[in-house]
């Protein structure tokens, strides 16, 4: 119990681990602080816009706290991350408080344990995105609803309505579908109507949430015009979901993958639950966990646009279930397993990346030249380490399954800040990175040619457009792009990209 605090402090300070480290990652990232920038740029904090055409596909929350962080601290990596790692920390802070009340502390801190270190969590609560932002409002929204459902008390309800108004004001209507949905099928698993009316239909809460929501969209409407409400609400929300966009398709079954691998180190809690899942539908908060994690699990799965992190959106529910499960015998030498696996793979990364380097396009097989490098003694002596550490508790007794878990999970986390996201982003984003460094004190307008890397302009802090290059633009393209240009000027080179001048 003595550890309790302590531990519960690292977790909610987890996120800020080598936060500043790794350069923006392209494209997402890149256009939500790209978009930022635009707003210094044009001088409007109302309306956003990338790369000199509207972004009407995210509300403006997140952007309005990005221009906070960086009007307050600067221009760097951090800062711009700086109210995704601080809505982390309070959506880890507000899964201890609600699991310890609705069930007990252990379950509370092994619940923040999971978001805090699971590796999919680890890297989208440190992403300069919308999407650690909306999972807090999630997580309040649900966890409120729950506590009035079990308490009573206005109050709740008012938490819950307002929770949703932020999450919409972060990325519109799947801040509604997810609660709603959620006690909407956890009632009818009850035959429960009077209660799905009485959340429903409260009129001050939901006059709460119009007066939240709704003005930012009603102010935008009248400055763009309608074609603002038919761009957000049926190309980038129903559209989406009937049709791929920007290429993010998948199969029916994308999200299985997603999920194992997303909840490592502690995978086996998913498996032990999958084993035990007739408990769990007959504890009525884990069904309601349950009811709210597959309801954003099977309506992304049929999404036409899937992306890894969607599905994460109901992992306030998942969160539940799988702290349930620590005390079970058979979760500690399953731990002890997907942590080594976890570990395993770690280690053999280097090796699976060099394998796939025959089949990279010229261009990437450049921007990936020399991988190995990136991978230095310390990777190897702490995934190795680590990997004894995870395998303590099938060789020992003593080891206890709280320690396989707080173990394997502090070790994996800060495997991915300090070692797998820097590595990740020297590879993929350093040359994007000093390309758009140099700009800033280059003459000539800016272009993209061929590539989508709107960091480009964040680093730059300039306005950079799409259009054909005429003279004297500076173009930033890859090689194979290159000779698309008319005659240019090498101003910088390196791994496949390009800062030319056109002459």
């Amino acid at each position: 119990m003595r550890l309790d605090r302590p531990l519960l402090a690292v977790l909610v300070l987890f996120p800020f681990l080598a936060l500043g480290t790794p350069p923006l990652f392209d494209l997402d990232e890149g256009a939500f602080t790209a978009s930022t920038t635009e707003m210094f740029l044009r001088g409007d904090f109302l309306s956003s816009y990338l790369l000199g055409e509207p972004r009407y596909d995210k509300p403006i929350l997140i952007y309005w706290l990005q221009a906070a962080s960086v009007s307050l601290l600067g221009h760097a990596e951090f800062t711009w991350r700086l109210p995704s790692a601080l809505a982390s920390s309070l959506w880890i802070l507000a899964t201890y408080g609600f699991v310890s009340r609705a069930r007990d502390r252990q379950a509370g801190l092994a619940a923040a344990l999971i978001v805090a270190t699971a590796a999919g969590l680890t890297i989208i609560t440190r992403a300069a995105t919308a999407d650690a932002l909306l999972n807090l409002w999630l997580a309040c929204a649900g966890y409120a609803t729950w506590l009035w459902l079990r308490e009573g008390g206005r109050r709740w309800l008012y938490a819950a309505w307002l929770a949703m108004a932020l999450g919409f004001l972060t990325k519109g209507p799947i801040a509604l579908l997810l609660p709603v949905g959620a006690l909407f099928l956890w009632c009818a698993t009850r035959r429960d109507w009077r209660s799905l009316f009485a959340w429903a239909l409260a009129p001050g809460p939901i006059l709460l949430f119009l007066a939240v929501a709704l003005p930012w969209f009603a102010i935008q409407t009248w400055h763009e015009g309608p074609g603002f409400l038919a761009g957000f609400f049926f190309k980038h929300n129903l559209s989406r979901f009937g049709t791929p966009m920007e290429g993010h398709g998948g199969q029916p079954f994308y999200y299985v993958p997603v999920v194992l691998l997303s909840l490592l180190p502690h995978t086996a809690l998913l498996l032990v639950a999958l084993a035990r899942i007739g408990s769990v539908w007959r504890d009525e908060l884990l069904r309601f966990g349950l009811l709210w994690f597959l309801l954003a699990f099977v309506v992304f799965s049929f999404s036409g646009t899937k992306l890894p992190h969607y599905v994460y959106y109901g992992y306030g529910g998942l969160v539940l279930i799988l702290a349930a499960q620590v005390e079970h015998k058979a979760s500690r030498w399953l731990l002890a397993i997907t942590g080594a696996l976890t570990f395993a793979l770690l280690l053999a990364l280097p090796a699976l990346l060099d394998q796939a380097l025959p089949r990279l396009k010229p261009d990437d097989l450049l921007l990936a030249r020399d991988i190995g490098r990136h991978f230095g003694p310390a990777y190897w002596l702490w995934c190795g380490a680590a990997l004894v550490v995870s395998l303590l508790p099938l060789l020992l007794r003593s080891v206890t399954t709280r320690f396989a878990l707080y173990g394997n999970g502090l070790l994996a986390g800060a495997s991915v800040a300090f070692f797998l996201l820097p590595i990740v982003g020297q590879v993929q984003q350093e040359p994007v990175k000093k390309a758009g460094l140099l700009a800033r004190g280059l003459s000539g307008p800016l272009l993209l040619h061929g590539i989508n890397t709107p960091s480009f302009q964040t680093y730059a802090e300039r306005r950079v457009e799409k259009r054909p290059p005429q003279s004297g633009d500076l173009v930033l393209t890859r090689e194979s792009r290159l000779k698309e240009l008319p005659t240019t000027e090498v101003v910088f080179r390196e791994r496949s990209y390009v800062l030319a001048r056109v002459k």
